[in-house]
């Protein structure tokens, strides 16, 4: 699933894929799969992304703002950042990204991110 995954991220980011077909692909469940807890050895290359099944919670670890460490819960990001609720589940995309210098914590949407400094891996969620 992985090799699938980095195909059809590297089309998708070179706008070869339309958001319809895209999106054919993530309903018929060839491409996303359900999300693991955290991004923890899946944050190594920068570039890198995945489409997850994400079920939102308010617990789990979780720092930063929009962009979140690599061993963040990626559904407590969710609910942080708003696009799930508690329960609620969706496909989203997982982009690694260039760590920021640190990650700032805040309370949004009934969730707590707690302020970090630098991290080697970080991440950031987006709607499909």
């Amino acid at each position: 699933m992985k090799v699938v995954q980095e195909l059809v991220s590297y089309f998708d980011r070179r706008g070869k894929l339309s958001r319809r077909q895209l999106r054919d692909l993530l309903d018929k469940n060839y491409v996303a799969t359900d999300a693991p807890a955290t991004m923890h050895g899946l944050c190594e290359k920068i570039g890198v992304i995945y489409y997850f099944r994400v079920t939102g919670v308010t617990e789990g670890q979780l720092w930063g703002t929009d962009i979140y460490s690599g061993d963040s819960t990626i559904g407590a990001a969710a609910v942080h950042q708003g696009l799930l609720k508690s329960g609620e589940t969706k496909l989203l995309r997982v982009a690694v990204v260039d760590p920021p210098d640190s990650f700032p914590g805040t309370t949004r949407n009934g969730v707590t991110s707690t302020e970090y400094g630098r991290y080697q891996y970080a991440w950031q969620l987006s709607v499909v």
